[in-house]
């Protein structure tokens, strides 16, 4: 799906910095993933083309995918997946999202599914979208290197920011190997 790069930076383009943080009665705000994946979610699909065999889903519970099961994926949820339901040779993107004050944890389990789902479910695109007020993206990015480092066949994955600063997402760097 060649749009799919173009529709992300799009999508990403009218996510207000609201979506960013999560207003708390009686403290400060604070990063909520959901909110944020649900409004990208929401512009994704306001951009998403009318003819097209992909689709754009969310969260998607595999726990009872019996090819999913075989290839030990069955109990990722990944945070979006373009693909066409029904026939693996149709996956075509995986994208994880995270924000900027995420645990090191957080970011190796992404990292594991993303290369998962790159390299034994056949994914053709791994994309770590990480979202937040005042990234330093050649930071992050070395400490999502850190991270991968630890990630035993680690697949390429490309990474993406979002600045609360700039109007839409761009592609940063890749990491890992080519599957």
């Amino acid at each position: 799906m060649e749009e799919l790069s173009t529709i992300l930076r799009q999508a990403t383009n009218q996510i207000d910095s609201t979506y960013f943080h999560l207003n708390i009665d009686g403290g400060d705000p604070i990063y909520r993933e959901r909110v944020y994946c649900y409004e990208l979610y929401h512009q994704m699909r306001l951009k998403w083309p009318a003819r097209t065999e992909y689709y754009l889903n969310g969260e998607i519970d595999k726990a009872a995918h019996p090819i999913l099961k075989e290839l030990n994926a069955s109990k990722v949820k990944p945070d979006f997946l373009i693909h066409k339901p029904g026939y693996m040779s149709g996956n075509h993107a995986i994208i994880e999202v995270k924000h900027q004050e995420a645990p090191l944890g957080g970011i190796k389990k992404d990292l594991k599914s993303l290369s998962l789902f790159r390299q034994a479910v056949g994914y053709e695109r791994a994309i770590y979208l990480v979202y937040g007020y005042d990234i330093n993206p050649e930071e992050f990015a070395k400490k999502i290197t850190e991270e991968s480092k630890v990630v035993n066949g680690l697949a390429e994955i490309e990474l993406w920011f979002h600045l609360s600063d700039s109007s839409e997402a761009f592609h940063h760097s890749t990491i890992g190997k080519r599957a």
